[in-house]
């Protein structure tokens, strides 16, 4: 079963780190992902950019607003993302609680629901 692992992060957490705690996070983060792609869990995963460089829509009685930035103003915003595979929850749970990361960041687990068509089908 495929799970989506979401990482919340305080952008600041990551700017306050020095040039050597940054890499040293960068590097252990590149070997857990190989480690990952090697048991075969890994599907795919990525960085965002920051979050001021997003943007935020709703479409309300026919109308679009668009703002600047995440919706919620708060300290954690989604940093990034890895898709896993993964026998059930608790599996998820111990392949996304020794991402790097997760020492600084919240990480959401979330299974994947699969088999929905982009024809508009369900199950």
């Amino acid at each position: 079963m495929k799970y989506l692992c979401l990482a919340y992060e305080a952008e600041e957490t990551f700017k306050s780190m020095s040039p050597s705690e940054w890499i040293g996070l960068r590097d252990e983060t590149i070997a857990y992902v190989k480690a990952l792609q090697n048991s075969g869990h890994l599907v795919l995963t990525n960085a965002l950019q920051s979050a001021h460089t997003a943007a935020t829509l709703r479409v309300r009685n026919d109308t679009l607003t668009v703002t600047d930035g995440p919706f919620a103003e708060t300290k954690e915003q989604l940093g990034g993302f890895f898709l896993i595979e993964a026998r059930d929850l608790n599996e998820a749970i111990q392949v996304a609680s020794k991402w790097p990361g997760a020492r600084f960041a919240d990480i959401e687990v979330r299974p994947v629901q699969e088999g929905l068509r982009a024809e508009g089908r369900y199950p």
